[in-house]
């Protein structure tokens, strides 16, 4: 193996001409202190690793989907833009892409942040910096206080702004990208002669120095030494190619599985650009439907293996030149399959703020899938009956973690008992599923052995949500502004207002403790517990309908509506909570996939 060496000027001019990405290539990740990192070691003359390119020749550019190095880059965006590769001299770099990115970015292109606190929606909330040199900055003075970056041990006066830097007698500011312009020395030349006139006539010679001394090396840097050095891959074999992607890659951020993956099915599938196909569906479940969701492309992909009955481990083997056309003829199927799962769970006020594991979501998917009965989001019989068992079902498998850790084998499980189930009927057959994951022993249901952990969970956890919809027979809480809300004020539970009632130090701690509980939590409109606010509960409830309380699940007991009693309200409270969750039937006590609901079960969903 032979390397050859290149100037970054050289480079960064073939970046998206004839230097292209791969489809196999990860997104770019790279922060502005990393960009900032590899331009002090190229001040530095520090080497900065090697170069993998390979090579396409003509008559196979048609061959692979191709795509652009990104030049100004938003934070939180993962996609390049397509090329095509018609009439170039096509170079695909396999390894170095997020350091050419940075160097692009640095010379030519900027970096979009999203500023602190600011919401992701908000223009405002973003802005777009490109990257600076202070040339009055001397390297070898290092000054701690100047530097964002002591830990990465930066001492070269770089910084990414959305504007110059104000400019002063300690400090002139200039866009490291001018320094392209410098296409020859005259050029260079003219340039020093610039920045140095900018400076104050009363400016120590020592200063100008510092400035020449740091426009040269910076020059220097992009123009004239050769510091990418690089491998050029010939052989036309992808296998060959991949491996080596492979390799090459193990130092660096590590590869996904959907990384490779997605390079496979791009290569296998016609007609169709793969990655841009699961790249955009990906943003259509997380941005794209009425609730925000966080699904990724690995997610994605197994549920092509689960919804294709194929083997649902997600690894490499199992994307064989078969099963990737099988998912490829199914795949319009299984995205409406995802679609219709994401909808419907959304719909239920779960989203990416409240799904604890996105495996839960695969026999859902499925089931769907088999029966291509939609999101159920009608009011048919059919409908309102499966979707209140999926609700239930999904809810005390998210409870009770039913498929955290190694999944594999619950999803395995899960998709058998779905498949058997509807040789019978079309219900989903949350009955049989309770039975069959407990067999492998994934508790769904609930009694005496997890009820408890349900009880204990507290206001701001990120499952109170489930816990409290459980309360509920409603399943459309998506559909709806509500707050979590604290039946006993939580602003009553205080300190100082409780001493001041003369309630002993021990029983205030009770109390303290009792308030967060989930035997204290109700789901109310947004706009009943604005009404509510500060509101004594036993003046509240007088405006509320007769059947308030029984819907709630709150003791007709009005001894015990008053914060003083906070923890005799939330143990009877909990009382009927956990009623309720005993009487929750998850599916039918019988075979269960016949259509006719048992009568136990009209029963329970009717509590």
């Amino acid at each position: 193996m032979s390397y050859v060496s290149s100037t970054v000027a050289r480079v960064i001019d073939q970046i998206n001409r004839s230097y292209f990405l791969p489809a196999i290539q990860r997104p770019y990740v790279w922060q502005p202190d990393q960009i900032i990192a590899l331009f002090d070691s190229l001040l530095k003359g520090y080497p900065i690793s090697s170069f993998l390119f390979w090579e396409i020749r003509r008559e196979h550019r048609s061959d692979w989907e191709i795509y652009k190095f990104i030049e100004n880059f938003r934070y939180g965006d993962t996609h390049n833009e397509m090329a095509e590769p018609d009439g170039r001299d096509l170079i695909l770099v396999l390894d170095g892409q997020q350091r050419l990115t940075s160097l692009l970015i640095g010379l030519r292109g900027s970096f979009t942040v999203r500023t602190k606190y600011g919401r992701r929606n908000n223009p405002d909330a973003w802005s777009r910096q490109r990257l600076y040199i202070d040339l009055l900055k001397d390297p070898a003075f290092d000054d701690v206080q100047d530097r964002d970056t002591d830990d990465l041990g930066i001492t070269y006066g770089l910084r990414f702004a959305e504007d110059e830097p104000h400019s002063d007698a300690d400090h002139l500011w200039m866009k490291v990208g001018h320094i392209l312009d410098c296409t020859s020395d005259n050029a260079f030349y003219a340039l020093a002669d610039g920045m140095l006139a900018k400076l104050s006539p009363d400016t120590p010679l020592l200063r100008k120095r510092v400035l020449e001394k740091n426009l040269d090396r910076l020059y220097r840097a992009i123009w004239r030494d050769e510091v990418i050095a690089y491998y050029t891959e010939k052989d036309q074999s992808y296998d060959r190619v991949l491996d080596i992607f492979i390799r090459a890659n193990d130092g660096g951020t590590k590869l996904s599985k959907s990384d490779l993956l997605l390079s496979m099915i791009t290569s296998k599938w016609e007609g169709v650009s793969a990655r841009q196909e699961i790249y955009d569906f990906v943003d259509h479940l997380n941005s794209g439907l009425d609730a925000r969701n966080e699904i990724d492309k690995d997610f994605v992909m197994k549920s092509c293996l689960v919804l294709s009955d194929l083997d649902q481990r997600y690894k490499v083997g199992n994307f064989t030149t078969v099963n990737l056309k099988l998912i490829e003829k199914n795949w319009r199927a299984i995205k409406a399959s995802l679609d219709a799962t994401l909808r419907l769970v959304n719909r239920f006020g779960i989203d990416r703020e409240t799904l604890t594991s996105v495996n839960a979501l695969l026999p859902i998917a499925y089931y769907l899938y088999r029966t291509n009965c939609g999101s159920l989001d009608g009011s048919t019989p059919f409908e309102a009956e499966n979707a209140k068992r999926i609700h239930q079902w999904l809810l005390g498998s998210l409870l009770n973690g039913v498929f955290g850790g190694s999944s594999d084998q619950t999803i395995g499980t899960a998709r058998t008992v779905i498949q058997e189930s509807l040789q019978g009927g079309r219900e989903f057959p949350n009955g049989a599923l309770v039975r069959g994951l407990a067999s492998r022993g994934r508790i769904t249901a609930f009694d005496d052995n997890n009820i408890d952990g349900v009880l204990e969970i507290a206001y701001g956890k990120r499952n109170c949500f489930l816990a409290a919809s459980l309360l509920y027979d409603s399943v459309n809480w998506g559909s709806t502004q509500y707050h979590i809300d604290h039946i006993i004020p939580r602003s009553f539970a205080d300190r100082k207002a409780l001493m001041a009632r003369n309630i002993p130090e021990t029983r205030i701690q009770q109390i303290l403790e009792s308030v967060d509980k989930l035997g204290n939590l109700e789901l109310l409109l947004g706009r009943e517990n604005l009404e509510k606010t500060n509101t004594p509960f036993p003046h509240w409830i007088r405006t509320r309908d007769s059947d308030f309380l029984e819907r709630h699940l709150i003791p007709n007991e009005p001894d015990i509506w008053d914060v003083a009693a906070l923890p005799e309200f939330v143990a009877a409270r909990e009382r009927l909570i956990s009623q309720r969750l005993r009487r929750l039937n998850l599916g039918p006590s019988a075979s269960g996939v016949s259509s006719a609901v048992s009568q136990t079960e009209v029963g329970a969903l009717g509590n």
